[in-house]
């Protein structure tokens, strides 16, 4: 049986006899979590007026790219179900649209944005004390250190989107959710959104995968072999462009992608050797 060894992050690796102490640390713990699959169909996409009005002479639609490029994320907790919470998202997804003003024309890329909302029940345990510390903003008026809810921190992890479809179809009175857009999301797209005389709705398909976690500051006790001194020496790096590249190695995995894996490597992908 190899030797059970633990490393601290370093260069160099301790067994467990070199613990030197056991150290109390106030870190992040994660009390509660989940993982989700979701397609997003037909998701509602706000235009502004100029791309809406490019988007009532397309003949088809494709969606191009999508990118998360904010979540908002309220926490509140669950009446009658102590220690639960309310995980309430708000994704604000950056599409790119490729609209086709005629048929076998060339697409023109528009940019536009969809929003989608979640909600999810996660277990974040109790936090009955008042939290005061000093790198908090003080009161300006008195001085004093304000406090802050003793509440677990919620964090949304999502990979990139996955873009699925795009259809065009004829406009129907949307629920109007453009008042609930925040302003940072609007100036990105230079005006406001939904205009009421739109003749033509888009609708896109997408896929997303989020993490969802509950976690709270905890303190916990820990073994310590030693304070964690950098070995590398710092590099300085060279002012000549060709020298910096020359240390670049060749891609070659980028010009020959990887085989399908095989189950069974003594046998060819999708081949019965009896066959």
């Amino acid at each position: 049986m190899p030797e059970n060894v633990l490393c601290n992050g370093c260069d160099d690796c301790y067994p467990n006899d070199k613990i030197k102490e056991s150290v109390c640390i106030n870190a992040p713990r994660i009390y509660d979590s989940c993982s989700d699959k979701d397609c997003l169909e037909d998701l509602p996409v706000l235009l502004t007026k100029p791309v809406q009005c490019m988007v009532d002479k397309a003949v088809n639609v494709r969606l191009h790219d999508a990118d998360v490029c904010n979540v908002s994320i309220d926490l509140q907790p669950v009446p009658f179900h102590r220690g639960f919470y309310s995980v309430d998202m708000v994704f604000y997804f950056d599409l790119c649209l490729d609209l086709f003003m005629a048929p076998n024309a060339m697409p023109m890329p528009v940019k536009a944005l969809s929003v989608y909302s979640k909600r999810v029940v996660l277990f974040g345990s109790d936090g009955n004390v008042k939290v005061f510390t000093s790198d908090c903003p003080s009161d300006m008026s008195d001085g004093l250190t304000s406090c802050s809810r003793n509440c677990p921190k919620a964090t949304v992890q999502i990979a990139e989107p996955v873009p699925l479809s795009a259809r065009l179809c004829e406009h129907k009175k949307p629920c109007d959710i453009s008042c609930h857009i925040p302003k940072c999301i609007s100036e990105r797209y230079g005006g406001e959104f939904s205009p009421d005389d739109a003749k033509k709705d888009v609708y896109v398909s997408i896929g997303i995968f989020t993490i969802v976690q509950l976690e709270r500051n905890v303190q916990m006790l820990i073994p310590a072999y030693d304070f964690c001194i950098p070995h590398k020496e710092c590099v300085t790096t060279s002012e000549n462009p060709c020298e910096l590249f020359s240390t670049i190695a060749f891609p070659t995995n980028d010009f020959f992608p990887k085989n399908y894996p095989c189950s069974e490597p003594k046998y060819h992908c999708g081949c019965d050797k009896d066959k």
